[in-house]
């Protein structure tokens, strides 16, 4: 396991310099998983919440969550974002939402993070939405499915 970067040699905590590090294009995709009542997954399917459109305000929420990243991690850069796709899936057999998030750039610094926080916002506006009707809801499984580029190569998480 290599250092943590995010700290100097005394143990505190910094922004680590990436302005000599070389760009490339980094790519991470994240996911995160919300389970819920059958009723609360059919509502969301079916359109009828009184809320409006689930998945097109989750969508909207994790795309602008990964613009805010560095706002809202204190060690993050602020990057300029060339993509980022915001993807919901409801899975019956499972009564779960399933989310991915991708996030691009072309630059110094690895957009992990930006993937990370769009797929939890993503949940997490869908809790609020359905929280009147199911406050039972879990959000689970949010981690880096894979990142490429950068110094550090490509990883993929084991299935």
């Amino acid at each position: 396991m290599s250092e943590l970067t995010h700290l100097d040699n005394k143990g505190h905590a910094h922004m680590v310099d990436v302005g000599q590090k070389q760009e490339t294009e980094r790519v991470a995709c994240a996911e995160a998983s919300v389970v819920m009542l059958p009723e609360t997954l059919k509502l969301i399917i079916d359109g009828g919440h009184k809320k409006g459109d689930v998945f097109a305000t989750a969508r909207i929420a994790g795309i602008q969550a990964a613009k805010k990243c560095s706002e809202l991690i204190p060690l993050c850069h602020p990057l300029m974002l060339t993509s980022i796709k915001v993807e919901l899936n409801a899975i019956e057999a499972e009564q779960k939402v399933h989310i991915l998030a991708t996030c691009k750039l072309k630059g110094q610094t690895g957009v992990e993070m930006e993937a990370l926080t769009a797929a939890s916002v993503a949940a997490l506006t869908i809790y609020d939405m359905c929280k009147a009707v199911d406050k039972g809801m879990t959000i689970s499984s949010v981690r880096l499915l894979e990142k490429t580029g950068g110094k550090s190569g490509d990883w993929k998480a084991q299935p």
